[in-house]
This record gives structure tokens, C-alpha cells and sequence, in this order.
């Protein structure tokens, strides 16, 4: 790696100071060594006085991902990875209707899928893989995952495909049909209420 394409963090040390270098922006001279104020590449011009001059080079650039977390309470679209009887694992791809730049790993479980009859809720009968849904943030988690919750009347499924590959329409709050095929699955089914 070349000087002109490292990377410094405020502190690093740069260089050893030498008699034919100037110090530019970014850049502080301690005990004889020149150190990183600023993060940014370091950048050498060679001046017409046989100097060099060395300097810390910041580049902004407007950020064009949203880096926006999932906070306590804000409602999120998930697409289901993976049900087993205890608890359904879910891929976080939006925030509040702002598609993340990256998925949040969370799980909802079984007793935060429905309000009612906790007891008696069939994992499997309420979501399945390939599944996107709505929920709520209830807490950050442990450290590889969010919980949330469904257990509201407009939190569940929004789109389920068929087995026949086919978008299904929900038929009550917890039915789908296969418009095609008129197959009826089991799904915890999200009452979109329109604004």
C-alpha cells in the first residue's frame, strides 16, 4: 500500500518528521512525529522547492444508503426465513416504509404472535418461509437479533405465494386463497386498513 492510499484515523502516526516535508490540513507534528488529526487518505505533493507536502485528505460524500436502525415501536416489513414450533426467523427489510440498505436478523415468537389464545397459536399456521409480514419492534434483543411482535390486528401477513407460485389474496383474518389453484392455507393474516 502505498502513502497516498492508507487510510489514518485521528492519532496514527503518519510519518517521522524529515526537513523537506510541510504539514497541510489534517495533520499535527509531536515529538518529532507527524500524527492524523482528521480521518481521511494521506496525500504527498511534490512542490516546486523540492518540498513535500503532506496532507490529510477528507472526502464527503452524501449518503446514499440508509443506515436508519430499528428503534422500540416502529413498525417493520420482514420476510420470513425460517419457522420451527417455538418461534419464526425473519429477515428486518424496512423501517417505517424506508427500505434498509442491509436486513436486520429478527424472530418473533410464539407467544408475541397474536394477542389472543397465545396458547393454542400453531407456528406454522401462521407464518411460512418466503412470507413477508408486518410487525412491531418490542426490544432490541440479544446481540444477533431483534423481537418483535404481530400481535396487533394490522400486523401479520401482507403477501403470501402459493404453493402453485402464485400471489395469494386474504380471504379472512386467518386464511389465504390461492387465486389460481383456490387452495386455502392458514396464515395470521394483517388487516391493512388504507390512509
Amino acid at each position: 500500500m502505498t502513502a497516498e492510499s492508507r487510510v489514518v484515523v485521528p492519532g496514527d502516526e503518519v510519518f517521522k518528521y524529515e526537513p523537506d516535508m510541510m504539514l497541510g490540513a489534517g495533520l499535527l507534528l509531536h515529538n518529532g512525529l507527524i500524527r492524523a488529526t482528521l480521518l481521511g487518505h494521506v496525500k504527498i505533493e511534490k512542490r516546486d522547492d523540492d518540498k513535500r507536502r503532506i496532507s490529510i485528505v477528507t472526502k464527503v460524500t452524501p449518503n446514499t444508503t440508509n443506515t436508519r436502525l430499528p428503534v422500540q415501536g416502529d413498525i417493520v416489513t420482514c420476510k420470513v426465513v425460517s419457522v420451527n414450533p417455538r418461534l419464526v426467523k425473519v429477515s428486518i427489510l424496512s423501517v417505517e416504509g424506508v427500505k434498509l440498505s442491509q436486513a436486520f436478523r429478527a424472530v418473533v415468537k410464539k407467544e408475541d404472535i397474536r394477542d389472543k389464545e397465545k396458547d393454542s397459536v400453531i407456528v406454522y399456521k401462521c407464518y411460512r418461509p418466503g412470507d413477508l409480514i408486518l410487525a412491531r419492534v418490542i426490544s432490541i434483543g440479544d446481540m444477533s437479533s431483534y423481537f418483535l411482535t404481530t400481535a396487533e390486528n394490522e400486523l401479520g401477513v401482507v403477501f403470501a405465494t402459493s404453493p402453485a407460485g402464485v400471489g395469494m389474496r386474504p380471504i379472512s383474518w386467518c386464511e389465504m386463497e390461492c387465486p389460481e389453484t383456490k387452495t386455502i392455507e392458514f396464515r395470521k393474516v394483517a388487516k391493512i386498513i388504507a390512509k
